[in-house]
């Protein structure tokens, strides 16, 4: 058996978090590593830094896969004078790619923010601020009985047919056909001049719409007929099934306070502990959650009718006015503690989606790094102002 390389790992990354569904921003993908190398050790964690890296590299990782990019903004160099780029430097010497997986992680099922939504045990979860499916397509043909199967084949190889976590997806029935071949036609049936009746199957295929011209292209390929007679049906934009945060509800009530402390216990613990904005003892059962900085969802936790928001790197003043104008309390966890829940579960299904895509290949090793990255060193209690 033989080892996957970076390549088959990063195939089978994007298939579970989508870099077309990355902020423009953002970021994402395979930052160093040669693609042709082979893959036996893949370490994961929240952020690439050194102490990371050479924590990857003493485990003898061939790729780190982090949630942060490396490069989030441009640069002109990669110099090992400064901390970007002696981390880019350690991996290219320690022979170990990078792969970051950021907001495409954020939005994705099974993502950052139902990791979080889990460990904190919500239920029922539907997205905070859902995202539109991409733009899709219905295509319609009719072709022999006989000819069926290698149609749908070849549109499902092309990108139809595509539903979830299903494949090849078609719907077909039968029917009549007619047409009379005209002077300078090449009937695959029938001759000039006679007309034809004949049995042939509707084939119906939902395609994303950016697919449209390939997927077309190979159904006219496969297809038998000379005029091959296609339908193509836009369909109507919807909510999709994922988005930014998630909204679930907690199995018992309870209040702000305990809440807190149970998000404390459920995460991680990291030196700036747990924090929490309102009414200690207000009471919470409907809960929204964003992994990472969030204070840009706090609109959408209001109008969404939960009872806290449980989200990091809150800033003052939106977190304030928020409160102010009646909007749910707030819980901050900390911004590496609200996005760790995430790692053992990519762990989880990279190892699961590698057999999917090549069943001979070796099971890669997998590790989640415990190390706390959070900038946060510590904190002090203030003293009461009547001990001062």
């Amino acid at each position: 058996m033989s080892s996957p390389t970076v390549a088959d790992v990063v195939t089978a990354l994007d298939r579970l978090y989508p870099p077309s569904t990355a902020e423009s921003w953002d970021a994402v993908g395979l930052v160093c590593g040669d693609p042709a190398n082979a893959v036996t050790r893949v370490m994961f964690a929240v952020d690439p830094t050194e102490a990371v890296v050479a924590e990857a590299l003493a485990w003898g990782a061939d790729l780190l896969v982090t949630h942060h990019p490396l490069l989030l903004r441009p640069v002109h160099g990669v110099a090992a004078d400064d901390a970007k780029g002696r981390v880019l430097h350690q991996l290219i010497r320690g022979g170990c790619a990078l792969f970051a997986a950021h907001t495409n992680a954020d939005v994705a099922v099974d993502g950052v923010n139902d990791a979080l939504a889990d460990v904190l045990g919500l239920g029922d979860l539907s997205p905070l601020r859902p995202w539109p499916d991409d733009p899709s397509d219905k295509i319609v043909t009719y072709v022999p009985p006989a000819d069926a199967e290698a149609v749908i084949d070849a549109m499902a190889a092309a990108g139809a047919g595509g539903q979830g976590y299903y494949r090849r997806c078609a719907w077909t029935v039968g029917g009549t056909g007619t047409f009379t071949p005209q002077p300078g036609a090449s009937p695959a049936i029938g001759a000039v001049g006679r007309r034809e009746v004949l049995d042939e199957a509707r084939v119906e295929m939902l395609v994303p719409r950016y697919q449209r011209a390939a997927v077309l292209s190979a159904l006219r390929s496969a297809h038998p007929y000379e005029e091959v007679a296609v339908d193509v049906v836009e369909l109507a934009a919807s909510d999709g099934s994922t988005g930014l945060g998630r909204v679930g509800v907690l199995a018992a009530e309870t209040t702000l306070e305990g809440f807190a402390q149970q998000v404390a216990d459920s995460l991680p613990a990291t030196p700036g502990g747990v924090r929490f904005h309102g009414d200690g003892q207000r009471r919470v059962r409907r809960v929204a959650v964003c992994g990472g900085a969030g204070d840009g969802l706090l609109a959408d936790a209001a109008a969404a009718g939960v009872d806290a928001y449980v989200t990091a790197d809150l800033r003052h003043h939106p977190a304030s006015e928020h409160l102010e104008g009646g909007g749910p309390a707030l819980v901050d966890p900390g911004h590496w503690a609200s996005e760790w829940p995430w790692l053992p579960r990519a762990a989880d299904r990279l190892v699961k989606a590698l057999g999917a895509i090549n069943p001979d290949a070796t099971t890669v090793e997998t590790h989640v790094s415990t190390r706390v990255t959070d900038p946060v060193a510590g904190h002090v209690r203030s003293r009461p102002e009547e001990d001062r």
